[in-house]
Order: structure tokens, then C-alpha cells, then sequence
């Protein structure tokens, strides 16, 4: 505690007690524990704020990266439905065979899901 050993703490106890005196030592000891408390109560909510106001950042950052991961699922899923609709296409839009016909009603399955929850 700052280097302050055993004999120093005693002499310093020892002016202490012949400056201030018997009578109000006590009072001045009680004093100076109770503004320590409050620092440490202090210190302690300084620290709490700093922790709360990093995870409420880290938590930001968590749901930007999570955004940016869906609109990219979204655009994939996009590109899949147009290309599987292109191949649908390509095989005659006359008489769709039953393979084409599953396909499509499986991207628009796909879809419809994610139209419900966002």
C-alpha cells in the first residue's frame, strides 16, 4: 500500500495522535473510512458504466455484422430464385415438365417464409 510499511504507519499514527489529539482521532479515523467507501462505491459504478457502455457496443457491432449477413442470404436467395427461374424457362413455357414445375414451387416455398418473418 503505496510502500508504506509497518514502522512508517506507526510514526505516522503516533504525529497523527499528537497533532489532532485523543478526542478527535476517532472521529477523523471514521471520516476518512467513509470517504474511502464512497470512492470505492464511486470507482466501482465508474467501472460498471465502462463495461456496460462496451457491451452495448460489441452488441451493436454484433447486430450491424448480423444485418449485413441477412441482406447477403437475401441477395444469394434472390440470384437462386432468378437463375432456377431461368432454367424454368429455358425448358419451354409451354408444357413445364413435372421437374420444373417442383422447382419452382420450391424457390416460391422458399420464399414465403422469409416474407412472413420480416
Amino acid at each position: 500500500m503505496f510502500g508504506i510499511g509497518m514502522p512508517e504507519l506507526v510514526i505516522i499514527l503516533v504525529i497523527a495522535l499528537i497533532v489532532i489529539g485523543p478526542q478527535k482521532l476517532p472521529d477523523l479515523a471514521k471520516s476518512l473510512g467513509k470517504g474511502l467507501a464512497e470512492f470505492k462505491k464511486a470507482t466501482d459504478d465508474f467501472k460498471q458504466t465502462i463495461d456496460l457502455e462496451s457491451k452495448s457496443a460489441e452488441e451493436k457491432e454484433r447486430l450491424a455484422k448480423l444485418a449485413e449477413a441477412k441482406q447477403q442470404a437475401e441477395a444469394e436467395k434472390a440470384k437462386q430464385a432468378e437463375e432456377l427461374k431461368a432454367k424454368v424457362e429455358g425448358q419451354g413455357a409451354a408444357e413445364p415438365t413435372a421437374q420444373a414445375a417442383q422447382a419452382a414451387q420450391a424457390a416460391q416455398a422458399a420464399s414465403e417464409p422469409e416474407k412472413k418473418s420480416v
